[in-house]
């Protein structure tokens, strides 16, 4: 695609803002996630990871396309966390995205391990997201079958975490 220079001392009308770019850069580290996407009025910024980061400015009209491409590149991962679930279908799942701590802080006891007896409500493991602490506590009372991650690791919202039967 061919792109015009303005006339000098014209500007191109395309307002990036680099820093809302780098935070949204930054959170994709964060989270693990492989793309992010924010609107505001007539622009819309999109950061992805893969090759290099990108930034677009559109008008409404062309937004339909650009947005058409990112649902193969989504539905990549999905066949590899497919299988997860079907195996864990009754495991609790990641209620949101971020990076899961199965300690209070580190070098401190584990929440709760395999084979723990769990009463409902009891904590199981932290989500950090978007720099907030926020408690995973069980869905019922049980016993700790298994625990589907790791400590320190990015997890997507529906992920199995923990299995109480």
């Amino acid at each position: 695609m061919a792109t015009k220079k303005p006339a000098a001392g014209k500007s191109s009308g395309m307002n990036i803002d680099s820093a809302l770019v780098r935070e949204l850069a930054e959170l994709l580290n964060e989270t693990g996630l492989t793309e992010i996407e924010v609107e505001d009025d007539d622009r819309k910024i999109r950061v992805s990871r893969g090759a290099v980061a990108t930034s677009a400015v559109t008008a409404p009209a062309p937004i339909a396309a650009p947005a058409a491409a990112p649902a193969p590149a989504a539905a990549a991962p999905a066949p590899a966390s497919e299988p997860a679930a079907e195996v864990h279908a009754d495991a609790m799942k990641s209620p949101m995205v971020g990076t899961v701590y199965l300690a209070p802080e580190p070098g401190a006891a584990n929440f709760a391990n395999v084979g723990d007896s769990v009463s409902e409500g009891d904590t199981l493991l932290i989500i950090e997201a978007m720099k907030v602490m926020n408690p995973i506590t069980a869905d019922k009372s049980g016993t700790i079958k298994a625990i589907l991650v790791d400590n320190a690791q990015p997890v997507e919202f529906d992920q199995p975490l923990v299995v109480i039967a």
